[in-house]
């Protein structure tokens, strides 16, 4: 017996592969060097590592508690108050997720239903655009420009209306490199309050900054806690991508909502990550500020290559990625131009239009990642270079 109807359910029938699995398929495929996905390809501290294995040997291998063991939600929150000065109560106000995408869908699908309005800013990560369509809710979005990147004032109070319910905002920002400022900070709260919406901050990247730009989380700024759900992860601050350790935090009627959610998508998970993550979010100060040190090195490299390819480069404060316009190189289309580059130069990126809904904000638009060894970005520098 047939059925006409469809496999997916309509609002999902436009999100197929990602463009990360798609591309760093098609590396793999042609050989060519992977500046694509955005994983580092060197692992952690090592003290991390094996209080990792020492967990699995000590037993942390069945579920752990639904918000996650409390030796992990304690440590995020002295991490909070250390870094912040932000006091959240760890029994009540953390909820440790199967990394920040976990955290992100549990959020939007916890405050948002059909009807309601989410304002975001483009490019976005694209599970954003996944996770409002799943929640039936509209996204609005309001475009950051190359190459500064700077909020439109007019653009963002236009995205919002009576039935905002939420922002979404992520803050270093990927895929730009973008760290917001107070300013922007404090006008997208007067903006969230005078709507009476939430605000889920994505700060995954709040430790990854370079030239003395100042990461600003979003519950600081005065009279946002009791609205802000707060994200982090320990995949990018570590570079344990794979181990999938998110968590978020905020008020506890927030925070119990999105539990709530969470507990049907995977339960629990992580298990014996999870104090090893304790572990490095309470000794690994000195780590976290030498691996930041040394991304803005490598940013750095791959730019004066970018440069000397003849791209337009502009110049991240944060994250692990660059974003370069090829339109100097007589690039019309970035989509085009990232399917035939592993190809004709023997590298993978990302078209940037891939994380818009207006095509035209970054149509020449690429985001290539240098969280890698130097010798794989002289690697694609050399290649990008030498067959221009």
């Amino acid at each position: 017996m047939t059925t006409n109807r469809p496999p997916i359910a309509p609002a999902l029938s436009v999100f197929g592969s990602t463009i990360f699995g798609e591309m760093s398929a098609l590396a793999a495929q042609v050989g060519a060097v992977n500046l694509g996905q955005g994983f580092p390809d060197t692992d952690g501290p090592d003290e991390v590592l094996q209080a990792a294995q020492d967990a699995i040997a000590g037993g942390y291998n069945q579920y752990p508690p639904a918000l996650g063991y409390p030796v992990l939600r304690e440590a995020i929150a002295r991490h909070q108050q250390r870094y912040y000065d932000l006091t959240i109560d760890p029994q009540t106000q953390v909820l440790v997720t199967v990394g920040a995408t976990e955290a992100i869908a549990s959020a939007v699908l916890a405050l948002c239903e059909p009807g309601d309005e989410v304002v975001t800013f483009e490019p976005y990560y694209d599970s954003y655009a996944a996770c409002i369509a799943l929640a039936g809710a509209t996204r609005r979005t309001v475009p950051l420009r190359f190459p500064d990147f700077a909020v439109d004032e007019g653009a963002l109070r236009a995205a919002f209306s009576d039935r905002t319910r939420l922002v979404l905002l992520n803050t270093p920002h990927n895929p730009t490199g973008k760290v917001f400022t107070r300013e922007e900070l404090t006008l997208i709260a007067e903006l969230a309050a005078a709507h009476d919406a939430y605000v889920v901050t994505d700060e995954v990247y709040e430790h990854l900054t370079f030239d003395g730009a100042r990461h600003i989380p979003f519950a600081t700024l005065p009279g946002t806690q009791e609205r802000t759900i707060t994200i982090s992860s320990a995949g990018k601050t570590f570079s344990t991508t794979g181990w999938k350790v998110g968590w978020l935090s905020g008020p506890a009627e927030l925070v119990s909502a999105c539990r709530t959610v969470k507990q049907f998508l995977t339960y629990v998970g992580s298990g014996p990550f999870q104090p090893a993550i304790a572990l490095g979010l309470d000794t690994q100060d000195d780590y976290v500020t030498r691996f930041a040190a040394d991304l803005g090195r490598k940013r750095d490299l791959l730019s004066a290559g970018l440069t000397a390819a003849g791209f337009e480069v502009a110049r991240p404060s944060g994250t692990y990625f660059v974003i370069a316009d090829a339109a100097p190189l007589g690039v019309t289309d970035a989509v085009d131009f990232c399917w035939q580059l592993p190809r004709t130069h023997g590298v993978a990126a990302i078209p940037v239009s891939a994380f818009c809904d207006d095509k035209d904000v970054a149509r020449t638009l690429v985001r290539f990642a240098f969280c890698k060894k130097d010798d794989v970005l002289h690697d694609a520098v050399e290649h990008l270079t030498t067959h221009k």
